[in-house]
């Protein structure tokens, strides 16, 4: 069982041992793209690393974001496992403590959700209320899911109400909202491949051409001119670039 107390923050990304710095060598190989193709300078990597600093930052948000969702997914499978042992006639915190075991044989050992039952146990071991552990859980988790799930969950037990049906409730509206956000990404996986090619397809035809045409773009580099130009070219692609990031992201909003 892991014994640490340092709780995880899920607004933040939990980089696996070796992730960190595939990823890094990956921005820093993105950063030398940039350079070859628009510069053809080593040197040019210095200021460029900015975008080697921003595509890692990105990586980053984006598996945290990633992590949410899969915490928000396995939450929902133990609500339901707890709804089952409160029928069964358990408290609801040994129905916590109980459900860790169907979430073990679902999802593994080092499942999020496995681990966060690991601070529940050792939270009421000590004494601490399963609300308070709950709402802990909520403010580190970024999920809106589970969020309003332990709000309810602390207003249900200091009224008073039936907690099998609040929960089962909660899992229910937990379960579509997750699966509003599945038909999200299916309907936008189009769009979202297009938008990949397009940031690719650039660099595809530049390297075309120059195959093609040995020299054909000597003149724009290694001179003032052409640093000039080639610096009004990347403002154009960064600019597009993150016009489409901003336009999927509006998407995205939209429809949920």
């Amino acid at each position: 069982m892991d014994t640490s107390l340092k709780r995880p923050d899920y607004h933040k990304c939990r980089w696996k041992r070796g992730e960190k710095t595939g990823t890094a060598l990956i921005c820093i190989g993105i950063t030398g793209l940039f350079a070859y193709f628009f510069y053809r300078s080593v040197w040019a990597m210095i200021p460029l690393s900015v975008i080697g600093t921003a595509a890692f930052w990105q990586t980053g948000r984006r598996r945290a974001e990633k992590q949410q969702q899969e915490l928000a997914a396995q939450f929902r499978e133990c609500i339901l496992a707890v709804a089952a042992s409160l029928q069964a006639g358990y408290s609801v915190e040994n129905a916590f403590l109980e459900c860790r075991q169907d979430m073990l044989l679902m999802y593994g050992e080092e499942a999020l959700i496995c681990r966060e039952l690991n601070f529940i146990k050792r939270g009421l071991h000590i004494n601490i209320s399963l609300e308070e552990l709950l709402s802990d859980l909520a403010d580190r988790s970024g999920c809106e899911d589970i969020e309003q799930f332990a709000q309810i969950f602390a207003l249900a037990k200091r009224n008073g109400g039936n907690m099998t049906e609040i929960i089962r409730s909660s899992a229910g509206q937990i379960g579509k909202q997750i699966e509003l956000r599945q038909e999200i990404q299916m309907l936008l996986g189009g769009k979202k491949m297009e938008l990949a090619i397009m940031k690719v397809m650039p660099f595809g035809i530049l390297l075309y051409i120059n195959m093609g045409n040995r020299g054909y773009f000597d003149s724009l580099y290694h001179n003032l001119t052409g640093a000039v130009i080639m610096t009004g070219c990347l403002a154009v692609y960064l600019g597009a670039y993150l016009l489409g990031e901003h336009i999927m992201k509006g998407i995205v909003a939209r429809m949920a």
